[in-house]
């Protein structure tokens, strides 16, 4: 991958987090929280493994996830 295209999965990635803190709805919020992180994963990935992104933003993918699907 061209690093043009995972530099604009970084920025997608940083728009979609900033994004979940202006929304009000807890389940929009986790959701495009995972979005984001998720994207953050793949910049890491594509940016020769950096694992001080990836990590973080995995364990934070797992938390969203479980959250979302949780049973209340």
């Amino acid at each position: 991958m061209s690093s043009e295209i995972a530099n604009y999965i970084g920025y997608a990635a940083s728009f979609f987090v900033v994004l979940s803190f202006i929304l009000k709805d807890i389940k929009k919020i986790r959701f495009i929280n995972l979005i984001g992180c998720v994207c953050f994963v793949i910049y890491g990935i594509f940016n020769n493994y950096l694992w001080p992104v990836i990590i973080p933003n995995g364990i934070l993918c797992g938390i969203q996830v479980y959250h979302l699907f949780k049973k209340k």
